[in-house]
């Protein structure tokens, strides 16, 4: 776990940096980033119409929230493969071809999706990826508690991850007013284990596609926060 003071006007914000497996113990305001893919697929949802999304930890649990109100769509993975059933993928390039206007939506991810439904001591929660970095960055530090907790999703025991701290990085700087060289965050990204399997052609499980549109630092200008509402987890812009 890293550690890092930023004073921002009159407030003092300690800076957490941690994982999927000790997310439980975050507190405070906290961000849940994944860039490959679902919270980059999420902003691109949002941008095509979606009203919210409903984070799910299961797809057990996304089928029953689909049987109790049948209009909701089901986009989502398991070990970055698209689930049978499910009406949609985890992936920007598909997504972003869609027309999602006025629809809900119910994710499952291997990873971003864990995240949130593991963190259940945060007082304020947001979602992060780079193509909503800037704007992210600038409402969590309007609304920040002393504390703010990256939750890098992707990390593991066995390595991994380092296009999240990349992204957690950046935001941390923005913040900082010190951003990022955006070549050497590109470069961390492209570099990491997880972007390496994206090199198939536009409509594989691992489009290249993919890979650039999450590299598309700053797309979006709108955050992206979770709330729970009647035990749901409700993802909407900011």
């Amino acid at each position: 776990m890293r550690l890092i003071f930023v004073f921002l006007k009159e407030k003092t914000i300690q800076f957490l940096h941690t994982d999927l497996e000790s997310s439980t113990q975050a507190t405070g305001s906290v961000i849940v980033v994944d860039v490959l893919r679902a919270f980059t697929t999420s902003a691109f949802a949002l941008d095509r119409g979606a009203l919210e999304i409903l984070l799910v930890a299961s797809i057990d649990e996304a089928f029953a929230l689909r049987e109790e109100y049948p209009e909701l769509l089901l986009m989502g993975e398991v070990n970055g493969y698209p689930v049978e059933g499910f009406d949609l993928p985890n992936s920007p390039s598909v997504i972003r071809r869609q027309d999602l206007r006025g629809r809900r939506l119910v994710l499952r991810s291997t990873a971003g999706t864990q995240g949130v439904v593991r963190t259940v001591g945060a007082s304020r929660l947001y979602v992060g990826s780079l193509c909503v970095a800037s704007a992210t960055a600038r409402t969590v530090a309007r609304d920040a508690s002393d504390t703010l907790t990256f939750v890098n999703s992707g990390v593991r025991a066995r390595g991994g991850g380092e296009e999240d701290v990349a992204c957690s990085d950046f935001i941390a700087s923005i913040i900082e007013g010190k951003p990022m060289n955006r070549a050497l965050l590109e470069n961390r990204v492209r570099r990491s284990g997880a972007a390496r399997k994206f090199s198939a052609p536009d409509g594989s499980d691992f489009a290249r596609a993919d890979l650039e549109l999450a590299l598309d630092i700053d797309r979006f200008d709108f955050a992206m926060s979770v709330t729970r509402e009647d035990e749901l987890l409700v993802l909407r812009k900011v």
